[in-house]
């Protein structure tokens, strides 16, 4: 994922404003996932209750989801909306279904969050490692998605219409 993710600001870092400010929040998301795939439990029962994530790791992670999938829909959407209707461009139907298809991944991650961020220190998570591992595909499927949209966004901000 974070290799994948300096590609892609490699790629379109600096092309606009509202494309940085998507990748930086992209960045801080991977950050605290990895933060938990790091406590990943072990083989080993007794090893496994010490290193799953706290209650407080985990509200943290669920809310950074959170706060991604909010901002995606509701900051980050209408930042480029605003820019295109600044330039003159109107979204495509290719660029609408690639949002569709983004959106589609919302509902597994909210689906995560509900399930964690109200855990207890009690709770023993017997579902953790196989939730976290899904979720993380559910990422990198929202992530490449993401950065095809990124990539229309950035050509179409490119090249005023009409040009």
């Amino acid at each position: 994922m974070l290799n994948k993710l300096k590609q892609t600001q490699a790629q379109f870092g600096g092309s606009s404003e509202v494309i940085d400010h998507w990748l930086d929040t992209r960045q801080n998301l991977i950050v605290e996932y990895w933060k938990l795939a790091a406590l990943k439990p072990s083989q080993h029962k007794k090893t496994a209750i010490e290193k799953l994530p706290s209650p407080e790791e985990l509200q943290n992670f669920c809310q950074h989801v959170v706060d991604y999938i909010s901002e995606g829909h509701f900051k980050i959407y209408d930042m480029v909306m605003q820019k295109w209707e600044s330039t003159g461009f109107s979204p495509t139907e290719e660029i609408n279904n690639t949002y569709f298809q983004i959106v589609n991944t919302t509902d597994p991650l909210l689906n995560y969050t509900d399930k964690y961020a109200d855990v207890g220190a009690e709770d023993e998570l017997e579902d953790f490692d196989f939730d976290l591992s899904q979720i993380g595909e559910v990422l990198e499927e929202r992530f490449e998605v993401e950065d095809q949209l990124i990539q229309m966004i950035a050509e179409s901000l490119e090249i005023p219409p009409g040009a």
